[in-house]
This record gives structure tokens, sequence and C-alpha cells, in this order.
């Protein structure tokens, strides 16, 4: 009994973080799907990685929060401040994620898991050749608690983005991938920065404190 009431003031208490959460709120007026899209936006206007015409994959896309990012990025600048979550799209924007994924006007979506073969042949159909300015990446994998498990985990995750982007990106493309401090960390960055001229390491401060997420971002590709 005492274990279950402690969850339950655990629970409530992560709630009453989560409904008081600038960052969840702004969300809320802004129409994004959750407060992952101001990581995304931290980055991308520090970096200025995005830019309309772009041919971007976001890998573990949902809810889908930045691909509307990349939606409203893709817009014209006349559709208002920000750009249109609908209508006309300046841009290629490719989705992928095991989970389901509500429809974003104008971005494809292929659902499964990204490290089946089979998956990432739909993924490179769907590209028909193009080669990639921007892949995004907020996958993570399901965790079990154990610490040498789950780093070999999100290991895997990033290096099978890594290698995605080492084979698609134009030159001068970017790869920004959450990573998570901890048993792993030190070799996804030497990983980045055997793979990419500019390697970058961010904190957006949409992301919590106390969260030992960071995301690594690889800007142009070394030569093979």
């Amino acid at each position: 009994m005492k274990t279950q009431t402690k969850s339950k003031k655990l629970n409530k208490a992560w709630l009453n973080n989560h409904v008081s959460d600038p960052y969840v709120q702004q969300a809320q007026k802004d129409g994004y799907r959750s407060r992952a899209a101001y990581k995304l936006k931290e980055i991308d206007e520090e970096l200025k990685l995005i830019r309309p015409g772009q041919v971007v994959v976001d890998l573990g896309a949902t809810p889908g929060a930045w691909s509307q990012y990349l939606r409203r990025r893709f817009a014209p600048k006349e559709a208002g401040q920000g750009g249109a979550a609908v209508g006309q799209l300046n841009g290629t924007i490719i989705a992928l994620d095991l989970l389901d994924f509500e429809p974003i006007e104008g971005v494809q979506f292929i659902q499964g898991d990204f490290q089946e073969d089979a998956v990432l042949a739909q993924l490179e159909a769907a590209l028909a050749g193009r080669p990639v300015d921007v892949v995004v990446s907020d996958m993570a994998p399901n965790l079990s608690g154990i610490a040498s498990t789950d780093a070999a985990r999100i290991s895997n995750l990033i290096e099978l983005a890594v290698d995605f982007a080492s084979r698609h990106l134009k030159p001068e493309g970017a790869l920004v991938a959450k990573v998570f401090h901890g048993s792993g960390y030190n070799e996804l960055v030497l990983l980045f920065r055997a793979q990419f001229k500019t390697v970058k390491v961010v904190k957006p401060k949409a992301s919590r404190e106390r969260s030992s997420e960071t995301f690594l971002v690889g800007i142009g590709l070394k030569p093979r």
C-alpha cells in the first residue's frame, strides 16, 4: 500500500510539473504536439541548419513535433509568422517511427523499425536517389533500467543514424541526434568527430535540466 501511495504521489507531482511547464504551455498555444519542437527550434536558430527547399529526414518522429517545426520552416514566409501548418510546402520531409504518427500535411511517413533492413529500404526508396540536407533523430529505445543494456541500445540507434547520414547526406549536410550522458556517451562523441568536420554539443533550454539528454550535431561530412 505504501508503495502504491508513493507511486501516486510521484505521478501527481510529474503531472503538476508537466502542466505548469512553460514549454508545454507554449506548445499548446503554438499548436505543437509536444514541447520537443522547441528543442529543435533552439538548435536550428543557433546553428542555422534548416532552410526552405531542403530534403530532411526525421527519425523517431512520433508524435510529430519536429516534423511540425520543419513543416513550418518550409512554409512560404507570406503565410504568416513562423510559416503555415498547412498549404504550400517548399521542401521535402520524410518521417519515420515505429509508433503511429498522426498525419501532417506534406510530410511523408514510414512506419517501422529503423533497425530493420526492409524499413531502411523503404526510406531509401522514398528518397529516390535524392541527397539529404539534414537528418534529425529523436530516436530513443525502450529502456530496461539496466544501465549497460540501455547504453548499448542507445549507442546502436545513434550508430545506425550516423551510418545512414554518412551514406545519404550532402557533403555539407548535418545530423542532429539525441544522446544521453552516461556509459557510451564519449564514444558517440568520438564517432561524430570521426565522421563530421564540425561537431557541436547542444543542451537546449527546452530540455529539462534534470534530464541527461543532450544533442550532438555533426556538420559537413569528412571525406571517406
